[in-house]
């Protein structure tokens, strides 16, 4: 088997995580469009990110943010952005970057895409967080403290496409 020196699931990914980019610079331009609202999953451990010692400590490895009713202050840059959310009726102000995201989902449209998380060490694993990730889309939390809507459709794993 010839081993793919071109990296191409690592500029598949890059590239899926400019289109969640230019999603944000739209929101951040124009507001949501319709009825369009977004399910973003991060590491909360990754470099970069920032979220209040509350939200670190209930949400030590991962969280799912809803973009959707209530958030303002969302300013995207080339490396990341910034949003500011309400968690319990406390405002909180959350920095992202691209690299820490895991999971994106517009629910409107059922489009997913799922990242590869840094530290799966294998495939199985790897399935289990996309699994986990589809769970969670479909019962998140909305942080907007707005009545939850169901949600339904299908994450897209880049990992389908890797060679074993």
């Amino acid at each position: 088997m010839t081993k793919d020196l071109m990296q191409y699931d690592l500029l598949t990914q890059d590239a899926m995580r400019q289109v969640v980019r230019k999603a944000l610079e739209r929101v951040e331009k124009e507001g949501l469009p319709g009825e369009h609202h977004f399910f973003i999953t991060f590491s909360t451990i990754a470099p970069g990110v920032f979220v209040s010692d509350a939200l670190k400590a209930r949400y030590p490895q991962e969280m799912t943010i809803v973009l959707q009713h209530r958030f303002w202050g969302l300013e995207v840059s080339e490396d990341s952005f910034t949003v500011s959310l309400t968690f319990n009726k406390v405002p909180e102000q959350l920095v992202i970057p691209f690299a820490a995201i895991r999971g994106f989902y517009d629910p409107v449209v059922q489009f997913g895409v799922q990242f590869h998380v840094e530290g799966a060490e294998t495939d199985e694993e790897a399935g289990a967080e996309i699994a986990a990730y589809a769970e969670k889309s479909e019962a998140a939390v909305d942080t907007s403290d707005e009545k939850k809507e169901e949600v339904t459709g299908e994450v897209v794993s880049l990992d389908a496409f890797r060679k074993k």
